[in-house]
């Protein structure tokens, strides 16, 4: 059974795809079980537990009949952000970037959230915040 995971609905599948395809085998050891980029719907695993779902943001919007609602809000603040210990921040970011992601931060040094703590913030194709860190 899995535990609670996060399950991500996109606009732009495809890149969405291509991005955690490649970087969640990488940053974590995550191993693709269901779908491709043609969508809607992907899946990767670790360890048997899932560890992010990708839907088609209209094909569940179809489902559950919210497909009249607009697919997004006014520029906002972030309300949620995926969040991945690696063990060198540097190298993952570059990674990450080198495949599709956007640097919203470089890495820093952050004493304040731990004595050793270090981050990166950048975003997936879809504009999902993702937090890099290493502790």
């Amino acid at each position: 059974m899995d535990a609670l995971y996060p399950r991500l609905l996109v606009t732009r599948f495809a890149e969405c795809f291509r991005f955690y395809d490649a970087v969640l085998p990488e940053l974590l050891g995550a191993v693709r079980q269901r779908g491709d980029e043609g969508g809607p719907y992907a899946n990767w695993d670790v360890a048997d537990q899932a560890v992010l779902v990708l839907f088609d943001r209209s094909a569940l919007a179809a489902a559950i009949g919210t497909g009249a609602l607009p697919p997004s809000a006014p520029p906002a603040q972030d309300s949620v952000m995926l969040v991945s210990r690696v063990a060198d921040v540097d190298a993952a970011l570059a990674f990450c970037l080198a495949h599709g992601g956007e640097q919203v931060t470089a890495p820093t040094d952050r004493p304040e959230w731990g004595p050793t703590l270090r981050s990166a913030h950048l975003r997936d194709p879809d504009g999902t915040l993702i937090e890099l860190q290493s502790y």
